[in-house]
C-alpha cells in the first residue's frame, strides 16, 4: 500500500515538473524583429495599395499573417527624428535639433543618460543587436582627439579611425552593431562599422562613373570608400550579418530572447539594387529596389522558420518616412506609380504622405490575422515593449509614447487620443480622431512654389494661410484647410499642442 502510494506520489511530481517546464517555455519572452526600411511609401506594397505592379509576396504573407495598420505613422517626415523617436519613445524636436546628419555628423543625438528601447529590453534579458543604417549621430575624431564637426568629405578625409567611436549604438543599448553612420550609399563616409571602430577605412575617392546611371542613381554624394565597400550590395551584406547573428544566437544561446533592430538602406535614394534583382520587375530600378527589400523580409523570415524561431518572434516592419520626391515624379511619370497612394505628400511634407506608412505586426498565435485602423506612431513600440516585458517607465522616459499591446491583442482599441508628426525644420502638427491641425504654412517641408511640385497642388489652394486644419475622415487628400471654418478645433487642437510641448510629454 505504501509502496502504491510512493509511486502515485512520484507521478504526480513528475507531471507538476513537466507541467512547470510546459508554463515555463509558453511564457518564455518572446525574440524581437524590428525591421526598418527607408522611404518606403504607403502605396509602395502591394497590401496596401492593390493597384501596385510591384510584386511584394512576402511582406503580402506578413500581412496576412499578422496585423496591418492603415493609420499608423512615422514619428517625422525624414530619417533622423524618426530613429530617434523610434528608439526612445520621445519626439525629436523636444532635443531641438534641426535637419538631418550627414557623412560624419554627431555626437549622438540619443543623451547617454535617456532609457533607449534596446536598454530597456537588455535590462529584461534580451540579447541586443543592430544592423544597417544607424543616422542618429555618431562622434569621430582627428589625431588631436579633437571631435570632426564637417560632415563632408573634408571632415571624412581627417578621422583618425584608429580611435574608437564612444557614441555609437553599442554606448546606447545594443550589444553589437554593424551598419553605417548615416545613409548607407549618401552620405559621405562609404565602410562599415562593427561595434565601435570602421575595420577597414575610408582610402579612396568615390568614383561615380562607374556606378549605375538612371534617373534614381543621383543622390549619391562624392566621399570617401573602403575597399570592401560596394553600393549596389550593402543591402544583401546587412541581410547576411543579420542572418548570422539569428543562427549564431539561437544555436548559442536559444534559451535568451533576442531583439534585432535591422535597419535597411533600402528605399532610400540612390536606387540601387544588387545585381541579382536587376530588372526583376516592370518598374525600373527603383521598382526593383523595392522587390530586393521585400526579397530580405523574406529571408529573414525564412532564418527564423529553419532554426524554429519563427513562431516565438515578433516582427514588427515599418517605414521611417513617406517617398523620397524625385523618387515619387518619376515613378509616376514613367510608370503611373504613386507611392503616396491613396494620400497627398510626400517625404519632408506634413500632409499624410510624408508620414502615413506601412505597419505590419506578426506575433504567430498570439496576434490575429487582422487589418487595424487604430491611430498608431513608430513612438509606440517603445511602451508596448516595456509593456511586453513588464518594464516600469519613469517619467523621465517614452513621454511620447503608448502602449498599444492591447490593440494587438485584441483587448482594447483607442488607445491614443492625439498624435504628434514633425518635419525636418521642426514644425508640428497634431492629429485627434479625423481633425488634423498643422501649425504652420503649406507642407512644412518641400517648397511647392516651384515648377517642379507646384501641380502636386490642390486647386485653389492657399500657401499663404498661416494654419492648416482638416477633416480626414471627410477629406482623406487634405484638400480643403478648415481653419477658418472651425475656429474652435483650431483653438482647442492648438491648446493642446502648446500644452504638449510646455509640458515635455504627450502622453
Amino acid at each position: 500500500m505504501i509502496h502504491s502510494i510512493k509511486k502515485i506520489l512520484f507521478a504526480i511530481g513528475l507531471l507538476f515538473i513537466a507541467g512547470n517546464s510546459l508554463v515555463a517555455k509558453d511564457s518564455k519572452k518572446p525574440n524581437i524583429l524590428l525591421i526598418l526600411t527607408d522611404d518606403l511609401g504607403y502605396g509602395d506594397l502591394q497590401c496596401y495599395n492593390k493597384n501596385s505592379q510591384i510584386p511584394t509576396p512576402h511582406l503580402n504573407k506578413l500581412a496576412e499573417s499578422g496585423m496591418r495598420f492603415t493609420d499608423a505613422h512615422s514619428p517625422s517626415t525624414v530619417c533622423t527624428p524618426s530613429r530617434y523617436s523610434l528608439l526612445t519613445g520621445r519626439m525629436q524636436f523636444r532635443t531641438g535639433m534641426k535637419g538631418v546628419f550627414t557623412g560624419a555628423g554627431g555626437p549622438c543625438l540619443i543623451e547617454e543618460s535617456r532609457l533607449t528601447l534596446p536598454q530597456m529590453l537588455k535590462e529584461k534579458g534580451y540579447a541586443t543587436a543592430c544592423v544597417g543604417k544607424w543616422h542618429i549621430g555618431m562622434s569621430f575624431f582627428d589625431k588631436n582627439g579633437t571631435r570632426i564637426t564637417d560632415q563632408r568629405i573634408k571632415g571624412i578625409q581627417q578621422i583618425d579611425y584608429s580611435r574608437p567611436i564612444p557614441d555609437g549604438p553599442v554606448n546606447r543599448g545594443f550589444d553589437y552593431f554593424y551598419g553605417t553612420v548615416s545613409c548607407p550609399t549618401t552620405d559621405f563616409l562609404y565602410a562599415y562599422i562593427e561595434n565601435d571602430r570602421i575595420p577597414i577605412p575610408p582610402t579612396k575617392i568615390l568614383d561615380r562613373s562607374k556606378l549605375p546611371k538612371h534617373a534614381y542613381s543621383h543622390d549619391c554624394r562624392i566621399g570617401m570608400i573602403a575597399d570592401n565597400f560596394d553600393h549596389e550590395e550593402a543591402d544583401m551584406v546587412f541581410l547576411k550579418k543579420s542572418q548570422d547573428y539569428i543562427r549564431q544566437h539561437i544555436q548559442k544561446k536559444n534559451s535568451q530572447p533576442f531583439f534585432l533592430f535591422h535597419s535597411m538602406q533600402a528605399v532610400h535614394l540612390p536606387s540601387f539594387p544588387a545585381k541579382q534583382f536587376h530588372g526583376k520587375t516592370k518598374l525600373g530600378p527603383h521598382g526593383d529596389f523595392i522587390f530586393q527589400m521585400d526579397h530580405i523580409v523574406g529571408e529573414l523570415m525564412k532564418t527564423l522558420e529553419e532554426l524554429n524561431a519563427l513562431e516565438n518572434t515578433i516582427i514588427i516592419f515599418c517605414s521611417d518616412n513617406g517617398v523620397e520626391v524625385p523618387t515619387a515624379l518619376n515613378m509616376i511619370k514613367t510608370y503611373n506609380h504613386d507611392g503616396s497612394y491613396p494620400w497627398r505628400g510626400l517625404k519632408r511634407d506634413q500632409w499624410e504622405g510624408g508620414h502615413r506608412t506601412p505597419l505590419i505586426i506578426s506575433w504567430p498565435n498570439k496576434i490575429k490575422p487582422s487589418v487595424s485602423n487604430e491611430l498608431v506612431s513608430l513612438c509606440d513600440i517603445m511602451a508596448s515593449s516595456a509593456a511586453l516585458v513588464d518594464y516600469k517607465l519613469l517619467q523621465n522616459s517614452a513621454e511620447d509614447s503608448y502602449n498599444i499591446l492591447p490593440v494587438l491583442l485584441n483587448e482594447k482599441t483607442n488607445i491614443r487620443p492625439y498624435l504628434l508628426t514633425q518635419t525636418i525644420s521642426l514644425n508640428l502638427a497634431i492629429r485627434k480622431g479625423p481633425w488634423k491641425y498643422l501649425d504652420h504654412p503649406s507642407s512644412g517641408g518641400n517648397n511647392y512654389n516651384g515648377k517642379r511640385l507646384k501641380h502636386l497642388l490642390p486647386e485653389k489652394f492657399d500657401s499663404k494661410a498661416p494654419v492648416q486644419l482638416y477633416n480626414l475622415e471627410k477629406d482623406p487628400q487634405e484638400l480643403e484647410n478648415l481653419y477658418l471654418k472651425h475656429p474652435e478645433v483650431v483653438k482647442e487642437l492648438k491648446a493642446k499642442l502648446d500644452q504638449f510641448k510646455k509640458s515635455g510629454r504627450s502622453n
